[in-house]
């Protein structure tokens, strides 16, 4: 009788997990339609002044621009892959904890390199400011937040992601709890993932491409947590 009290706490608790992350996933196809909107509205400008300029007009698109919904996702993906560990763990529970363990890094390293809120306080002191010197010296910590947002951090982040994304595509193969096309969304998400958007004209496109496949691979997933059709760990 304890072992299936325990067994039936257990389910009910996975259930709760599943419905967070069925809730995540509609969440981020939510954003995707938002971003593509202020992104045509108030398009992604360069340099620290031109991103000064773009805050002091609208600070929301600001904040959207410099990736406010990204942040937003990686927080929720983590729920997402959470619910995929524990779905998958009989599986292969080395590649599925490899996955969530490279999505978790991959969070952690994006939260790091995203200056949007440091950008925002920088525009209000730049338009204070009083003297050339301190507009200069407000531009050049900008442009340091711009660089660092679209450096190093961001490219490990984004290809820690796209590591993560292919292992746990590759781990859904080979169960019968996900089915093929959810897997193999995933795993094109995933090979779309290894060229950054920050990789030029060739890296922006591959990204917008790669919504096509993720959109498809979180609606699949979404729907099954929500229905919570397959039984807990």
């Amino acid at each position: 009788m304890f072992d299936t009290d325990n067994i039936l706490l257990e389910a009910k608790q996975w259930k709760v997990v599943h419905k967070i992350a069925g809730i995540s996933a509609i969440m981020i196809l939510a954003f995707i339609p938002i971003q593509i909107i202020v992104f045509s509205v108030w398009p992604p400008t360069f340099g620290a002044a031109g991103w000064f300029a773009l805050f002091h007009r609208n600070k929301f698109a600001g904040l959207v621009d410099m990736d406010l919904f990204l942040m937003i996702d990686y927080a929720l993906t983590l729920f997402i892959y959470i619910a995929l560990w524990g779905a998958l763990k009989k599986t292969n529970s080395v590649f599925t904890t490899i996955a969530l363990l490279f999505q978790l890094a991959s969070a952690i390293t994006y939260f790091s390199s995203n200056g949007a809120f440091e950008m925002l306080y920088l525009s209000n002191k730049y338009a204070a400011a009083a003297t050339e010197a301190e507009k200069s010296m407000y531009l050049a910590s900008g442009e340091t937040i711009i660089a660092i947002w679209q450096g190093t951090a961001f490219t490990v982040s984004y290809w820690l992601g796209c590591i993560a994304t292919i292992t746990i595509a590759m781990v859904m193969m080979r169960s019968d709890i996900f089915s093929k096309l959810t897997a193999w969304l995933g795993l094109a998400a995933g090979i779309l993932m290894i060229i950054p958007p920050n990789f030029g004209i060739a890296g922006l496109v591959i990204s917008f491409i790669s919504l096509i496949p993720t959109i498809g691979w979180l609606i699949l997933l979404g729907r099954q947590f929500l229905s919570h059709r397959f039984s807990a760990p």
